[in-house]
């Protein structure tokens, strides 16, 4: 009885031992173009075994890379596409530089601090109040969606002023989106969202009695 671990090493397990098995014995012919015959066959086989692969952009070219990895990259065959190298496939990726920006208050988050960026170069006249407006309502909904704690709108204003450096002043006969009516209108939107998720589930449940 042969045992796996007395086998050789499997790279893609997917395939199976078969295929495996296959491409080995490709490795142990001599004759060039019977490699590249029966290498091509081998490709047919791989491709039939995994049909999902027919939804990736080019999966022939796939199914070659494959067939060398398999092959531990011994395999000495005429590919249509370039061969792979050990050294492309254990090549580390790079490290991704992130955004250092700091951001004062996380629920508010970025995108509104380059809007509050912009409304800073504006020049004072109604529209840049009609904006200030804007920006504070929607500092309200947001903090309001992550902190359940009601917030004034003298403590909106003070954000307003931090995160502008000053720039923009929401005046003090501006009223804000009502507390209890933005509380609300996010307590139903959750309700919904759960409603919608068990309505689905209930649709699916009922199709298949």
């Amino acid at each position: 009885m042969e045992y796996n671990t007395s086998r050789s090493k499997m790279n893609i397990s997917e395939y199976g031992r078969n295929i495996q098995n296959m491409i080995e014995y490709i490795m142990t012919i001599e004759d060039r173009e019977k490699r590249n015959q029966l290498a091509r066959a081998t490709i047919n086989v791989m491709g039939q075994l995994n049909p999902h692969l027919r939804d990736v952009n080019d999966f022939k070219h796939k199914l070659w890379d494959h067939l060398f990895i398999m092959s531990d990259f011994k395999l000495d065959v005429d590919s249509p596409y370039p061969i792979p190298s050990r050294e492309i496939l254990e090549r580390k990726p790079e490290r991704l530089d992130y955004s250092s920006n700091n951001i004062t208050f996380k629920h508010y988050g970025r995108h509104i601090e380059r809007i509050i960026e912009k409304a800073c170069e504006l020049e004072d006249g109604q529209a840049k109040d009609i904006l200030i407006k804007l920006i504070a309502n929607h500092l309200k909904k947001s903090y309001l969606t992550w902190n359940r704690d009601a917030v004034t709108d003298e403590e909106i204003a003070e954000h307003l002023k931090i995160l502008s450096g000053g720039k923009l002043t929401l005046q003090n006969d501006v009223k804000l989106h009502n507390t209890t009516e933005i509380l609300s209108k996010n307590k139903k939107k959750k309700f919904q969202g759960k409603q919608s998720g068990g309505n689905k589930g209930h649709g699916q449940n009922k199709g298949r009695k």
